[in-house]
């Protein structure tokens, strides 16, 4: 069974950095659809950074170029480096993975992520 642990959430004053990580047990991420999404308060879960099967990044328009997704295969560990935070990025972040062999997929249970102003 595929487990997602997400780590790293907390509060940050706005303009300031934090590190999300995802630890993956019982999956390799290569050649896995491997994502981020954020739900914030009142809103509709969105997807902000995913790196596909295939390697290739996509961002959502409002974190291109202050968010970073990144994996360490070795590590089975999901990242998403994320600077000049906003007061809009507060949310919780969960991670997510597909598994395109198995047509399986798992969810991370989340981290809350607060910016203040």
């Amino acid at each position: 069974q595929v487990q997602l642990v997400e780590s790293g959430g907390g509060l940050v004053q706005a303009g300031g950095s934090l590190r999300l990580s995802c630890a993956v047990s019982g999956s390799s991420l290569s050649r896995k659809l491997t994502r981020w999404h954020r739900q914030p308060p009142g809103k509709q879960r969105e997807l902000v950074a995913e790196i596909t099967s295939g390697g290739r990044t996509n961002y959502a328009d409002s974190v291109k170029g202050r968010f970073t997704i990144s994996r360490d295969v070795v590590k089975r560990t999901l990242y998403l480096e994320m600077t000049s935070l906003k007061p809009e990025d507060t949310a919780v972040y969960n991670c997510y993975l597909y598994d395109p062999f198995r047509d399986d997929n798992a969810w991370g249970q989340g981290t809350q992520v607060t910016v203040s102003s």
